[in-house]
């Protein structure tokens, strides 16, 4: 299948990321919330990225207006009906995102192929919800979307091969570069990475260094570009918490058990660039 027309559910970071990447390859998007707010920051944000794009001189005010003129706003799920496409990026809950995809099947034509943007959850388990799970693909984008090159594209067990062909091709249209993952707790990337993350955290509430301190060692030490508390921050540490606990449950190994630390600034509503204040602070 070509994919013409993308339907993108939720408005929020990824999801405006990857309507931006989408309308930037020339294809029609339609992007949906169920608040209108959501939407119209949605619309802002991708309208913020491609300014910075201008000023760094990769895009002109031509493309800027070309990429907004393709994407749709709408908090009105039926405008769904005709997208070849659909990818969930709504919160990193397993029902949540279940009821979103049961809901979306019954707009969409039969033939339109469903993803969702989980950067943890079983695809098997999500697609089992479904009345055609062969349909249904997982495809995790990385954030920001509009700048990190990795995609990774998993298949549940009921995955059709068409449909894991038609997702990769799309991320190569994309300018993506995508790996083939097997469905398993966090996937290839998350698997490595939060667990570093929370080992980040676990050395923080140790006393072994300062946040600063922290970020520094990996960064100067390893050569990481960003350290993994301010790398923690910018993921959003809902989601970092949201993945350790999926590890931890799927595996039942203590090795995964997310720091408390992490799970306290979640509850005190600091989440990171989000919010405005996770583990540093953002004007």
């Amino acid at each position: 299948m070509t994919i013409r027309t993308l339907g993108v559910i939720g408005a929020g970071t990824m999801g405006n990321g990857i309507a931006q990447a989408a309308a930037q390859a020339g294809l029609d998007v339609v992007m949906q919330d169920i608040m209108p707010e959501a939407v119209e920051r949605g619309l802002a944000a991708i309208g913020t990225s491609l300014d910075r794009l201008i000023r760094k001189e990769k895009l002109d005010e031509a493309g800027k207006a070309a990429a907004l003129a393709r994407i749709r706003g709408t908090t009105d799920a039926a405008a769904l009906k005709d997208a070849d496409l659909v990818i969930e990026a709504a919160t990193e809950r397993e029902s949540v995102k279940a009821q979103v995809l049961r809901n979306v099947e019954a707009v969409v034509r039969p033939d339109a192929i469903l993803a969702t943007n989980t950067s943890s959850i079983s695809i098997t388990r999500l697609a089992a919800s479904l009345k055609d799970p062969s349909r249904f693909v997982g495809m995790h984008f990385f954030n920001p979307v509009p700048m990190m090159a990795l995609v990774e594209i998993i298949s549940g067990l009921q995955t059709s091969q068409a449909s894991f062909d038609a997702v990769t091709g799309l991320a190569h249209k994309l300018g993506k570069t995508p790996i083939s993952v097997r469905n398993a707790p966090g996937f290839v990337v998350n698997r490595l990475l939060c667990p570093m993350i929370n080992e980040a955290v676990f050395t923080l509430q140790d006393g072994v260094a300062s946040a600063v301190e922290i970020d520094e060692g990996m960064k100067l030490g390893c050569n990481h570009p960003i350290g993994p508390l301010a790398l923690a921050d910018l993921i959003g540490l809902d989601v970092v918490l949201a993945i350790m606990e999926v590890l931890h449950d799927s595996f039942s190994d203590p090795k995964y058990r997310p720091a408390p630390l992490l799970r306290e600034m979640v509850d005190a509503g600091r989440l990171g660039r989000k919010t405005g204040r996770g583990f540093f602070e953002y004007s």
